[in-house]
């Protein structure tokens, strides 16, 4: 006959009841996070994502944010927009992707609703892209790629930062459009965008496009990218990762705090930790990896406070950004957030300049 617990075996475990959400008219996405904090699942999860970034924005932190997936072409580009433009985040790493679509609809086009049953055959012929359920028109692709690769021609002779030349970017499409999105907040709010694999996006064809012509132009340093993005955490190594659907931004936010380690040890990994993916562990690919997995890489602190929530960020963010608007209204008023001008060929970060070409350790002692 087994063994019957005895009831102190069962109270370290039976402590908190779950609740059962109870639907109130009129209630606010902040309230409707906070009752769904006692659920269970991911709705428990995306309710924890409230609390851990409303602790990121009372914390002395530098927030980084990443940003895969078709998220732009989504209908997201705008909350994004406003993530940078209040400072709900400091340092935004995107997939070429999401900043070429932002850049499609801040120069006035569209992405259209679609369906994803619809004739693939039909629409090649009719020159319409198709993103799932979600068209677009391949001809104004075409003229966009032509006019990223005028204004490559535009630029001086001489090797770019993603981030300088992201920066370019959305100040030109300012100065043309005055129409808010992910790169034309970004410069006007001077929050600095890392665009680590650049070359796999239209943004990257518009700049062959424009190399094609003048073999002396469109020349992008993505190694600069990572000596400088380490740079920001060696000199505020306080820092948050907040991932939205894994892919390259993921690993470029992640690895800057390894690389930070290396020549200044000690400085740990990020203190706080959001997710947002759909991806799973199981097959060994980065975008799916757990937190916890991340820390053996010395990605995140031992302590660090951590959530992942397995949904799609078109369900989770619009949620997630309407209730932190309302919860955080004077919290984000007196943040104390780092303030960098990233309109030169080297960023600066709290007013000192950060190099492109060497890791600047605070450590006298570091190599």
């Amino acid at each position: 006959m087994s063994k019957q617990p005895r009831p102190s075996d069962k109270s370290g475990f039976l402590k908190t009841p779950v609740k059962p959400f109870i639907p109130r008219p009129n209630a606010t996405a902040e309230e409707i996070l906070s009752n769904m904090e006692r659920i269970s699942f991911q709705g428990r999860n995306l309710a924890l994502a409230h609390r851990v970034w409303s602790k990121m924005l009372i914390d002395d932190i530098l927030i980084f944010i990443g940003m895969a997936g078709a998220l732009s072409a989504g209908g997201l580009r705008l909350t994004i927009a406003e993530l940078i433009t209040k400072r709900y985040i400091d340092c935004l790493v995107s997939t070429g992707a999401n900043l070429y679509h932002d850049l499609h609809e801040t120069r006035g086009q569209h992405h259209f609703i679609g369906t994803e049953r619809a004739n693939d055959a039909v629409l090649q012929e009719a020159h319409i892209d198709r993103v799932y359920d979600t068209f677009i028109d391949e001809d104004e692709f075409v003229e966009n790629d032509n006019w990223i690769a005028a204004f490559a021609a535009t630029l001086e002779k001489r090797p770019y930062t993603t981030r300088e030349f992201l920066y370019r970017l959305g100040e030109r499409l300012w100065q043309e459009t005055g129409r808010e999105g992910i790169l034309t907040s970004a410069y006007r709010a001077q929050v600095p965008i890392f665009c680590p694999a650049i070359a796999d996006s239209s943004i990257g064809m518009g700049l062959s496009q424009a190399r094609h012509l003048d073999p002396s132009v469109a020349h992008i340093d993505v190694i600069g990218d990572i000596i400088e993005s380490s740079n920001i955490v060696l000199r505020q190594p306080r820092t948050a990762s907040i991932v939205l659907g894994g892919g390259t931004p993921k690993n470029f936010i992640n690895q800057a705090s390894v690389q930070a380690e290396f020549y200044q040890p000690g400085t740990g990994g990020h203190l706080y930790a959001i997710q947002i993916v759909t991806d799973v562990p199981y097959f060994g690919g980065a975008s799916g990896s757990t937190l916890s997995e991340a820390q053996s890489w010395g990605k995140l602190s031992e302590n660090a406070s951590r959530v992942s929530v397995n949904t799609d960020a078109t369900v989770a963010l619009p949620f997630l950004t309407c209730a932190l608007v309302a919860s955080s209204k004077n919290t984000i008023q007196h943040r104390n957030k780092p303030t960098f001008d990233a309109g030169n060929r080297h960023l600066i970060l709290n007013g000192e300049i950060l190099p492109i070409d060497h890791f600047r350790s605070t450590d006298p002692q570091s190599t």
